[in-house]
Order: C-alpha cells, then sequence, then structure tokens
C-alpha cells in the first residue's frame, strides 16, 4: 500500500483536490481518496510530490508498427505525397521493424500511456503486445478501391483476425479511411463488422479527401493515379461524402472513433450528430508534420463533441507522447484548460474505448495508473517546454 500527494490531483471525478491524498494497493488498485483541503499534515507514509498526479494516459491512435520509419518521409508534404513516400519507404525486414516496435511500446509505457489503441496491417507487434506492460486495443485496418479485390481484401483482413484472436489480442476489423475504401468493400466490411464495440476511421486528415469523394480530382486522385491504383479515365467507385460513410457505410455498433479531424467544419460535425457514441480523436504533432494545420479544436469543444488524443505513428510524428500532444494543443488554444485536456487524454480515451470502468478517473476501486506531471506553471496550472511526466504506479 503506498500513498501519494502533490500539489493538486486532477481525479476527473470533480474539482481537482488541492494536495490529496491518493492510496494504492500493491495490485496498483485505488483504495482511498483523501481531499485534504490543501493543508496536508506530515505524514511519514505520504509520499509528497511537486507538480500534478493525473491518471495514465489512453493513446486513442497509434501505428506502432511503422515504428522504424522515424525521420523517414520529410514533414510539411501534405498527405497526398506523404503516401507516396510513405509506400517507398515502408519497407524493412522483421527484425528492423520489431525492434523499433518494442524500443516505441518502453518509451510510450515510460511516458505513461497504459493503454493503446494501435493500427495493425500486419501481425508485426502481436509478440511485442502479448509481453507489453500496455494494454493493446488492435484495429486491424481494411483499405482498397478496386472492387474487384474487395472479397481478396476481406479475406486478408480476416486472415490477420484468425492471428489476432490465436495471439489471445483484443482486436476489431476497421476501415482505414473513408477515400481508400470502394463501395463494395465497404458493404462487405459492414456486414463482417456489425457487432464491433469499437471502431475507428481516419477522417477529414486532409482537404484532398473531398475533392477526390466529390470530383475524383485533386492530389490524391493524383497519387492514385501515378501508384497505378487507377488507370485510364477510370474513377474510383467510392462514398461521396464523410458524413454519409458514418451514418450508412461504417456499422452503428459500438463506439467510433473518427482519426485526425484536421478539415473537419461545422456543417459534418452537424450531420452527424445524429450517429450515438461518436468521438473525435485529434494527432495535432502528426496534423503539423503532414499538413502544418491543427484540428479545429475550440469549434470541437463549443459543438460538445467528445474528444480524445492520440500520437498516431513516428512515420509522421517525433515521439509517441500523449503530454506532448496536449502541449501542442495549449500552444495553439491557450484558453483551453490543462484540466479538460486532461480528461481528453485519460477519461475520454477510456470511454472511447470502452474501459472506463477501470481506467480513466481516479477514483476508489479502479486501476487507471498514476503519473505526476512535473516542472509546470503550478500558479496558473500550465504546461511548460520542460514538463514532462512520471510514473508513480
Amino acid at each position: 500500500m503506498r500513498h501519494f500527494s502533490a500539489q493538486y490531483v486532477f481525479t476527473n471525478e470533480g474539482a481537482p483536490l488541492k494536495r490529496g491524498i491518493v492510496t494504492v494497493s500493491d495490485e496498483g488498485i485505488i483504495t482511498a481518496i483523501h481531499d485534504s483541503g490543501g493543508d496536508l499534515a506530515e505524514k511519514r507514509s505520504v509520499e509528497f510530490h511537486n507538480g500534478i498526479i493525473v491518471p495514465g494516459f489512453v493513446n486513442c491512435h497509434c501505428h506502432l508498427e511503422l515504428s522504424h520509419m522515424k525521420n523517414a518521409i520529410p514533414p510539411g508534404k501534405g498527405l497526398a505525397e506523404f503516401l507516396r513516400m510513405f509506400r517507398e519507404a515502408r519497407s524493412a525486414d522483421t527484425g528492423t521493424i520489431t525492434g523499433a516496435a518494442g524500443i516505441a511500446d518502453e518509451e510510450m509505457y515510460l511516458g505513461g500511456i497504459e493503454m493503446c489503441a494501435d493500427i495493425c496491417n500486419t501481425n508485426h507487434t502481436f509478440a511485442i503486445k502479448k509481453q507489453s506492460r500496455i494494454r493493446y486495443k488492435n484495429f486491424l485496418e481494411l483499405f482498397g478501391i478496386d472492387s474487384e479485390k474487395a472479397e481478396k481484401r476481406l479475406d486478408e483482413i480476416k486472415h490477420l483476425a484468425a492471428e489476432a484472436e490465436a495471439a489471445g489480442l483484443e482486436h476489431s476489423i476497421v476501415p482505414h479511411a473513408v477515400y481508400s475504401i470502394s463501395l463494395k468493400l465497404f458493404a462487405l466490411l459492414r456486414a463482417e463488422t456489425e457487432s464491433n464495440k469499437v471502431s475507428s476511421v481516419h477522417f477529414m486528415e486532409t482537404e484532398a479527401e473531398k475533392m477526390l469523394l466529390e470530383k475524383s480530382e485533386g492530389p490524391l486522385m493524383n497519387s492514385y493515379r501515378e501508384s497505378g491504383l487507377v488507370t485510364g479515365s477510370n474513377k474510383p467507385d467510392l462514398v461521396r461524402d464523410h458524413a454519409t460513410a458514418v451514418l450508412q457505410h461504417i456499422t452503428q455498433s459500438g463506439n467510433l472513433i473518427l482519426v485526425h479531424n484536421t478539415f473537419a467544419d461545422k456543417d459534418i460535425i452537424d450531420r452527424l450528430k445524429c450517429r450515438p457514441n461518436l468521438f473525435w480523436c485529434l494527432c495535432p504533432n502528426a496534423n503539423l508534420y503532414i499538413e502544418n494545420k491543427v484540428p479545429p479544436l475550440t469549434l470541437l469543444m463549443k459543438e460538445n463533441c467528445k474528444i480524445v488524443i492520440g500520437t498516431d505513428s513516428y512515420a509522421s510524428n517525433g515521439r509517441l507522447n500523449i503530454l506532448d500532444e496536449i502541449r501542442t494543443l495549449q500552444n495553439y488554444f491557450p484558453s483551453v484548460s490543462l484540466e479538460e485536456m486532461v480528461r481528453f487524454a485519460t477519461l475520454n480515451g477510456a470511454e472511447a474505448l470502452g474501459e472506463q470502468e477501470l481506467l480513466g478517473s481516479i477514483k476508489t476501486g479502479k486501476k487507471p495508473g498514476l503519473l505526476l506531471l512535473k516542472d509546470l506553471d503550478i500558479a496558473r496550472l500550465r504546461l511548460l517546454p520542460s514538463t514532462n511526466v512520471r510514473r508513480l504506479v
């Protein structure tokens, strides 16, 4: 049994506790929370820390298997060029892929990530996840714009799902993006995923998506032609807008995480309000890396969207670190409180992944992990460039 205290404790169960005390069992379960009212009498058994105690982070979007691609693609090229260079740079031997993924997994754990929703196109990370101190939700990603290959694509991802099942890993089959799946494949996928508890989809990451869906033109269309995915005067048989994809072609069961949302606007938000259990995942450092743009956080909050945080991959980010994502959001949206952003990265993420009974808040009976945010502006409750995170539990 250990007792922790700090200048503030963000429990996500009420107002921050000033010099509150959190008692944790040897198994990491919260057994008691004491509100000292800011008057913490010295107790030999209490470990007092200079900073803010928060629950463990929940990373709602990552690509662990791309960790070997760090610095492989220069920033600022836009999504279409990023994808072209990605296709050329992704290949590597299995040892390189798994070695980099193992290092990234440990970095994420030390950075405070308790649970991670991870995109999988291969089985390269399965063995790492079985041994990891992070609990993973594996999203097996399906894509393909060639209608004639739709059944083949589905069979491939079902084979990967069988491997994940054999490895004892939590998994769901999910679509990659609205612009990368044919109507036929969407229909097959919806039938296959009708009972998903959690799904995700890359969403409105670039302005070029709308150009492709609505007019079959623009940078993404050019990329498809250059890569040979589209030939001659053919046009891919795609859904014609993002809202239709979410409301008609992606399973309506369970939670749905929309990832990136860099170019989301009020019209799309309004149209999707009828879809229950919808979460908006922001990966601001990746968005800056690829499109040099951040998602519209102020608009999303004004429209009462449930916001969660992700890191994306080392192909589009310098670190897989949730605190860095929060710091970037604070820099661009200084009016949003640290308490709110911590909630995005903890309780909201736990709810998105259906794990709020265990993770996301400091509450008796939960096992959320405990983190210390240190070297910050305590008076204003603001992160500084030097602010870092340390695991307590």
